[in-house]
């Protein structure tokens, strides 16, 4: 409606009304609250979106049930907020129900021990939490729970309860010798995973696994691959770099071992990966890896995985940027007291060594920003860009020789092959270097690197023609004696006369002669030079 219009000197005549301050200060705190309610809607908005991010990530692992019990929603106030809650397993009362340790339901463990209030307290000071099922000491879920409806609803009632976006299956012992329950366990995971990202959520799987120098066993890598082949996307594989037992080779620092572990681990994925129709680069597979050492003094009385060796491990994986760093345990990441007399006794409450409070999570945690909760959402895709294996070696930007099948390449020796260094652990003819074995025994070749750009020949000593005799059937040798056989040196374990050097190929312990090694040619090459 069009009301009259008022004249000129109906408004000067007039006095004017003027606002109170009162109403001005009201109306400002009117758009200040409508300001506020926008950004607060937009960041609960944002919080229900997070941005996927591809960060690496550092979580402790904490013992839930352990005695005495660990305050892990105080990680909120260090800079290592995230945490790996462990561990889920069967109920001694039913195994289709899942329970912490097999001492607490999970309805139990709210009452408790106040399981859920303390995560929300960890969460209100920024930190993530993911679930960890199995562990060592009692059985995961799908061990015993044979009824997949039961086993599925079981994986998923822990999923529901804490509302997480991240698990981890720690496979070990018995477990992994089980095919039934890992069959059952991957086609459940895979139906939960398939789920959960069909309703829009977030779902990132972790599988832990133990593991020696030489990287997983085959129990491991079957667990791998059972996994991918029911169709679970991983966002990674986490080894436990400790207990090396007789595999750790003595005098190597615990740090040295992990890393080789690691990166045997890596070596293993891409021929999984490969095998599963998912072809991943080296970059890539660094990203879905994980490590997990075991703090201080370790199970096995001669390991302790030391401070230094902390820095150095945290070195190595943000080099190779490794995916996640954890640790066990925030329980044990502090001095034990004056009280606690045998440190070789692994204690569940101190890392067995002098150290700093948070020492080693502070040290193992140091340049992973990232967080559990944000980087769950990653969707594994195969990797199509153009591979430089395919293009040939070229002889005059490579280090070392090109291999060739027709070649014998002496323990000790250096090779190129797809534009990779390999190391001959032993005398070899014929073994590709890049033949896809998931077993380091397996081949006689150890992947050393990448040939970098810029690379040039580097000349490598080999034996003058007539240095030794070349081998003869009819004479007599004594221990030490050296020949020439084909073109390579051997020397004479024992007496011996009529037995070719070739049978020390296959057969090396019986037969009475060993080739030279690289190094052994190198020491009586470069006198003469």
């Amino acid at each position: 409606m069009n009301e009259p219009s008022a004249t000129n000197e109906q408004y000067t005549s007039e006095p004017r009304r003027r606002l109170s301050p009162w109403r001005v200060l009201l109306a400002v705190f009117i758009l200040l609250s409508l300001s506020a309610g926008t950004v607060f809607a937009r960041q609960q908005w944002h919080a229900s979106q997070p941005t996927i991010s591809n960060k690496p990530w550092f979580a402790s692992y904490v013992d839930v049930t352990a005695t005495p019990a660990f305050a892990f929603e105080q990680l909120g106030t260090t800079s290592n907020r995230d945490a790996v809650l462990s561990f889920i397993v069967s109920s001694p009362m039913d195994a289709c129900t899942p329970s912490w340790g097999g001492a607490y339901t999970l309805s139990q463990a709210t009452g408790s021990l106040d399981l859920d209030r303390r995560i929300a307290r960890l969460q209100q000071q920024g930190g993530s939490v993911a679930i960890s099922f199995g562990g060592q000491r009692n059985q995961e879920l799908a061990v015993n729970c044979t009824d997949p409806g039961q086993l599925f609803n079981a994986y998923q009632a822990v999923v529901d309860q804490y509302n997480i976006n991240t698990i981890d299956l720690d496979i070990e012992g018995a477990d992994l010798t089980d095919a039934a329950a890992a069959s059952r366990r991957a086609t459940a995971i895979a139906q939960l995973q398939s789920q959960r990202r069909a309703a829009g959520k977030q779902f990132a799987v972790w599988v832990t696994l133990p593991v020696t120098p030489q990287g997983l066993d085959e129990n491991g890598t079957n667990a791998v691959s059972q996994l991918l082949a029911h169709h679970v996307d991983l966002a990674g594989v986490n080894v436990m770099t400790m207990d090396y037992g007789s595999s750790l080779v003595k005098g190597t620092t615990m740090a040295s071992a992990s890393e080789s572990a690691l990166t045997q681990t890596e070596r293993q994925l891409n021929i999984l990966y490969q095998q599963a129709g998912v072809p991943l680069n080296d970059a890539t597979l660094w990203t879905k890896m994980g490590a997990t050492p075991m703090i201080g003094q370790n199970d096995t009385p001669d390991e302790v995985f030391t401070l230094a060796d902390a820095t150095a491990l945290n070195q190595f994986a943000l080099s190779h940027k490794l995916g996640r760093m954890s640790m066990w345990s925030a329980n044990r990441d502090l001095t034990c007291g004056t009280n606690y007399v045998f440190t070789q006794i692994v204690s569940d409450a101190c890392s067995g060594i002098q150290q700093d409070a948070y020492g080693f999570a502070n040290r193992l945690g140091a340049g992973f920003d990232g967080s559990i909760f944000l980087s769950a959402g990653l969707v594994t895709t195969a990797d199509t860009t153009s591979k430089i294996a395919l293009q040939p070696d070229n002889p005059a930007t490579s280090p070392y020789q090109i291999w060739s099948p027709t070649g014998a390449y002496l323990k000790g020796t250096k090779v190129v092959w797809h534009h990779n260094v390999y190391l001959a652990k032993w005398w070899t003819q014929g073994d590709v270097p890049d033949n896809p074995v998931l077993q380091e025994w397996q081949t006689p070749w150890t992947l050393i690197g990448p040939v970098l750009p810029g690379e040039k020949p580097i000349p490598q000593p080999t034996l003058p023609a007539g240095t030794y005799p070349d081998w003869s059937g009819t004479a007599i040798y004594n221990t030490g004696d050296r020949v020439l056989f084909n073109g390579v040196p051997y020397q004479a374990k024992w007496w011996n006369t009529g037995q070719s050097p070739a049978a020390a190929t296959a057969n090396p312990d019986s037969s009475p002669w060993v080739p030279l090694t690289q190094e052994q040619i190198n020491a009586i090459v470069a006198p003469t030079k």
